[in-house]
């Protein structure tokens, strides 16, 4: 019917929480329908997280667009009407009511693959290092650098203050 020349991916809210929901139902929508020349691919855009809380690294996946989903297909009527009517979907973004598609640079930007790290750690918290030349020594942390991942201790040395630059797995944070 149609060639996958004019696929085009399209942003669509869902309500928050749906997302998982809306892309299960949208495909098999679609599979039901035999619209499979007209809805190619749903996608959420997830990036991982690495959260590090007590020297414990877990990785958890997030979701970067919460309330969003991203469909590949041809804009015709039945696709528009089938996204469109799916349980949970609230709309396509564009203006007015002409659903405006997403540049391929910035599906490409969305779906890159990243890792973020949030840590438990704040500037001023006690530390003890768990490796390295420092290792067990407690200290104060005086700089957070999230896009390196490092944090700078200040260790208490020899009645001196010496820094010591090390990544987010190197420290654990000491409960006060």
């Amino acid at each position: 019917m149609s060639d996958k020349a004019e696929m085009n991916w399209y942003v669509v809210h869902t309500y928050s929480g749906y997302e998982n929901k809306v892309k299960a139902n949208l495909e098999k929508s679609v599979e039901n329908n035999g619209l499979q020349d007209l809805i190619g691919e749903v996608q959420i855009p997830i990036e991982e997280v690495i959260e590090i809380k007590n020297n414990k690294r877990r990785v958890v996946p997030r979701k970067r667009m919460p309330g969003y989903v991203l469909v590949r297909m041809v804009m015709t009527n039945e696709s528009w009407y089938l996204v469109r009517n799916t349980r949970g979907v609230t709309g396509f973004v564009g203006t007015g009511t002409k659903p405006t598609p997403l540049p391929d640079s910035d599906y490409a930007a969305l779906m890159e693959s990243t890792t973020v790290t949030q840590l438990d750690i704040q500037v001023g918290d006690e530390v003890r290092i768990l490796s390295g030349l420092f290792e067990n020594f407690n200290g104060r942390v005086t700089e957070i650098d999230e896009e390196n991942q490092r944090v700078r201790v200040v260790v208490p040395m020899m009645k001196r203050d010496t820094a010591v630059e090390l990544s987010f797995d190197e420290v654990l944070r000491l409960e006060n």
